[in-house]
């Protein structure tokens, strides 16, 4: 056949699970092979069988190393997938890092409701085998198609699929990042493609403009600190830590907010924090001009990085006020969880919700204004003040999706919009209809099409 297929396999409906099988007549590759999160119900899905028979899958390319896009990876190798993933080197380093830092969570979870892990540390081992790496904008061969990865601006090492098929281009966007970025390089522009495969997620408002949202994280952390608060702050390990890292960093350096104790207090954010290090010709060149002038962007004197379960346990004991950054970044588990158990009935604390909140996650009900959760079977009432601010979104807002779009809605024949509300999703296509004249289609899990 000369035209290809496309099935929607995750990522349709929820914001979570992305899954995109793209074939021809002679080969079969997969786009992302993330996990479901969110509720119970929800994340059951992790555990029904694949569409489609791994085995007989060819390639795996990876837009990054987020859970949601990368979280089935060894389930899809438990099952039969022999072929090779690709991803940029950071990419890769980070996705090992939470895949095994997801099994680890698991592990406790299926303990807790009788239930065996989906996959082990030997499929981790397989996947990583298979991995292959490949920098920006270099081509990658396979029988069918002409590959490259192009920076998403998302994420440290985070991509766009750039997919060339006799004369057709096809982009998976992934997630597009939050433009400009504290810390790393804008999303690569894309102004010549057929079929666009985009993220939605914020698909239907913006966020604050970027000075707006320190001006926001001062004023909150000044108003806590004065009096004698505790500012928990639940983040995502990858983009959002080292982002709040290097904003206090500034903050504290300046003079603008005093030496109070922060701690970072996640294992999994500390271990990609080094990886961030690594790769520090990834950053944009404001930051690599200030790493060149001697200052350790994610380190100051106040900061302090708890590893060990002992040493989270000891934050308790240091004096208000303090600032905890800790994970996870919806407060579905991790360390947050506990501190929000403890402080969140407290009226001078303050909980600052800086990403986005899957609904049904305790982070969605608090942020949809609940006055009581329940917390480790304990009933917590809401008396701390919620703050939020959306201007540190590692995704684009509702504008800049459709700035990216326009760049090639003179080529484009089609965009379908995933990994978003369905409502959400809904407003950008007519959104994208209305002020660009661009056919943009919602698709449902496990709808396939023919792209000509």
């Amino acid at each position: 056949m000369n035209n290809l297929k496309l099935s929607f396999y995750g990522g349709t409906g929820v914001v979570t699970g992305a899954n995109f099988l793209l074939e021809s007549n002679n080969e079969k590759n997969l786009i992302d092979c993330g996990l479901f999160q969110g509720n119970r119900i929800t994340e059951r899905k992790n555990r029904d069988p694949f569409p489609y028979n791994p085995s007989f899958i060819d390639f795996l390319f990876i837009t990054h190393a987020h859970l949601d896009h990368i979280g089935r990876i060894p389930k899809l190798v438990k099952e039969g997938f022999r072929g090779r993933i690709y991803s940029t080197p950071a990419t890769k380093d980070l996705a090992e890092l939470i895949m095994r830092d997801s099994m680890g969570i698991m592990k406790k979870e299926a303990k807790w409701n009788n239930e065996d892990v989906f996959y082990s540390a030997e499929d981790i081992d397989k996947a990583m085998e298979l991995w292959e790496t490949a920098s920006y904008n270099k081509d990658i061969d396979t029988k069918s198609f002409k590959i490259k990865f192009k920076n998403s601006g998302h994420i440290l090492g985070s991509a766009m699929i750039e997919i060339d098929y006799k004369g057709k281009k096809i982009v998976f966007t992934g997630d597009l990042g939050n433009s400009p970025a504290p810390l790393l390089n804008d999303s690569e522009i894309v102004d010549d493609a057929d079929y666009l495969i985009m993220e939605s997620v914020y698909g239907d408002r913006n966020h604050e403009h970027f000075t707006e949202r320190t001006e926001k994280l001062k004023r909150i952390i000044k108003e806590t600190m004065k009096i004698g608060g505790v500012l928990m702050i639940p983040v995502f390990s990858i983009e959002r830590t080292q982002i709040l890292l290097y904003e206090l960093n500034n903050l504290i350096e300046k003079g603008i907010i005093s030496n109070i104790p922060v701690f970072l207090d996640s294992p999994m954010a500390i271990k990609a924090t080094m990886i961030y290090k690594k790769y520090e010709k990834l950053f944009n060149q404001n930051v690599k001009d200030i790493i060149k002038s001697g200052d350790d962007i994610f380190n100051f004197p106040c900061l302090k990085f708890t590893l060990e379960t002992s040493e989270s346990k000891a934050i308790n004991d240091v004096e208000n006020p303090k600032i905890i950054i800790a994970g996870s970044g919806m407060s579905n588990g991790g360390r947050i969880v506990h501190h929000e158990k403890r402080y969140l009935s407290d009226p001078k604390s303050t909980l600052l919700i800086v990403g986005y909140q899957s609904i049904n996650t305790l982070g969605r009900k608090i942020q949809d204004g609940a006055t009581n959760v329940k917390i480790f079977g304990e009933n917590v009432p809401i008396r701390a003040k919620i703050e939020n601010i959306r201007g540190y979104s590692a995704h684009a807002d509702s504008d800049d999706l459709v700035d990216f779009v326009k760049n090639t809605k003179k080529k484009v024949k089609k965009v379908f919009l995933t990994m978003g509300e369905p409502r959400v999703s809904n407003v950008l296509a007519n959104r994208l209809y209305k002020e660009l004249n661009v056919d943009a289609v919602v698709p449902q899990e496990g709808e396939q099409t023919e792209l000509q």
